[in-house]
């Protein structure tokens, strides 16, 4: 049991105003497993005003220097890689041995990657007769979501301070225990005071007031579209500059030349990752009307070897959702699917019968799916693949930018050139060419309702920063 009752502001751990407290409760066991402070607006206002104090100092220290302290960062998360992942397994439900590789390390090396970073990066060029600086933003909010909990603060809080921003992290109240992890990596790292705060709490109280505190100079938020919407109401009041990485409904096309067992396996591995719980899930997947068969089939047999279970057994692929929320949201959604007419292939609403406890949900494909239907068009999070058949090039083309998001996607073609052709016109931010592995330096983030802003490498520390001209 971890039991948290103190926030982080400030350089020391300090007490809440409110004697609130949440529960953080096992998706696998559905028993509660820790506990943080329920933070409030004077929590808020406390760490915002630490941030603020600190700025003037930290904004104006070397790149050296703050390469240097991501370093120790770095070094820390690699330290407790073993705890981070047991930690996330334990609030989010994904398989122990993909927590190691991707909620414990990919953090970690993100940290890294702004060390090298800042070694070139040019903060100041010449243009005539302009001195062109690139200066950081200010305080800066971070909300993050449950899902990739840790990455995604990390993906915030690194290049926040590479560019000389002080941060104030909310962490989503579903699986907050491991940003308290990063505090304490924060604080043994010997970060100035004031530069890093953490405050616990509800979207709808801490999220709100860090959002519409006339102090903070930007928000990063990630989550759903509907609540990055509220966000940007809020922020609007106080014109911050507002990051929002929001939601998806992304497609793997397959053309007709393609490595098509490939391809489908791929792609189901796509959708089902972290029990389909992830914005640029590939949850819709075109491929040829004339190959819709073959592709529904080869999906079953992948869907049906996601062996669902215990997230600690290492022969598990496949976890439980979050909550009994999400797994009831997901439920009504594979309900809706039957019920509007697509062809269920496996899986369905109902709990796995090996499973009595835990928030489970069956992997499950539909075939003869229309872009239309609901289960097409809305973001679900979970282990829901949707197959729908297309005509040729241009109308996967067609289908594929027909929705709101436009946060991923996926090409796959024997022929690279018309991969490439074809990838380049679909509207969205970050697109898989034959299954080419992700990129921590390319930039992450979506076109229309799927935000606005990039993350990662070289384009998300220039989201921290301001430009300012000098004329000599």
């Amino acid at each position: 049991m971890q039991n948290r009752d103190r926030m982080y502001w400030a350089g020391a751990w300090a007490e809440p105003g409110s004697g609130g407290a949440i529960e953080v409760i096992n998706p696998a066991t559905e028993q509660v497993i820790g506990r943080v402070p329920e933070g409030c607006a004077e929590d808020v206002a406390h760490a915002v005003a630490a941030a603020r104090e600190a700025f003037e100092g930290w904004s104006r220290t070397s790149a050296a220097e703050r390469a240097e302290l991501l370093g120790k960062l770095a070094a820390g998360l690699t330290a407790r890689r073993d705890e981070i992942a047991q930690t996330i397994t334990s609030e989010v439900g994904m398989p122990l041995k993909l927590s190691i590789q991707i909620q414990a390390a990919l953090p970690a090396g993100v940290a890294a990657s702004y060390v090298k970073l800042l070694a070139g990066y040019a903060f100041e060029q010449r243009v005539g007769n302009s001195l062109v600086l690139r200066e950081p933003v200010g305080v800066v909010g971070c909300i993050t979501p449950w899902n990739y909990p840790l990455h995604q603060i990390v993906a915030k809080v690194a290049p926040a301070l590479a560019a000389g921003c002080t941060v104030v992290v909310k962490p989503s109240e579903v699986a907050p225990l491991n940003a308290f992890i990063l505090a304490e990596i924060v604080h043994a790292s010997g970060l100035p005071r004031g530069v890093f705060n953490l405050v616990s709490g509800r979207g709808a109280v801490v999220g709100e007031a860090l959002a519409a505190h006339p102090d903070v100079d930007m928000i990063s938020f990630t989550g759903s579209t509907r609540a990055g919407r509220r966000v940007g109401e809020l922020a609007a009041a106080s014109v911050k500059r507002v990051a929002l990485e929001l939601g998806g409904k992304s497609a793997t096309v397959i053309l007709d030349d393609a490595d098509f067992e490939r391809a489908v396996t791929v792609g189901v591995g796509a959708c089902f990752l972290n029990s389909g719980q992830t914005c640029s899930a590939l949850t819709r997947m075109l491929v040829p009307k004339a190959r819709a068969g073959d592709a529904a089939e080869l999906a079953r047999r992948v869907a049906e070897s996601f062996t669902t279970g215990d997230p600690l057994d290492a022969n598990t692929k496949l976890g439980p959702l979050v909550s009994a929320a999400q797994r009831e949201r997901v439920r009504g959604f594979i309900r809706q699917g039957v019920a509007e007419g697509a062809r269920l292939v496996t899986g369905g609403a109902e709990a796995p019968a090996h499973l009595p406890r835990g928030w489970f949900v069956r992997p499950t494909v539909f075939a003869d799916v229309s872009n239309s239907m609901t289960i097409a068009r809305e973001e679900i999070f979970g282990p829901v693949l949707s197959i729908l058949g297309f005509e040729d090039d241009d109308d996967a083309v067609r289908i594929a930018n027909d929705t709101p998001y436009g946060l991923a996607g996926a090409v796959w073609s024997r022929t690279p050139e018309r991969a490439l052709s074809l990838a380049k016109r679909l509207r969205t931010g970050q697109v898989d060419i034959n299954g080419a592995k992700f990129n921590p330096l390319a930039p992450f983030g979506g076109f229309k309702q799927s935000g606005h802003g990039r993350e990662l490498g070289v384009f998300g520390l220039e989201e921290f920063l301001s430009t300012k001209s000098l004329q000599i």
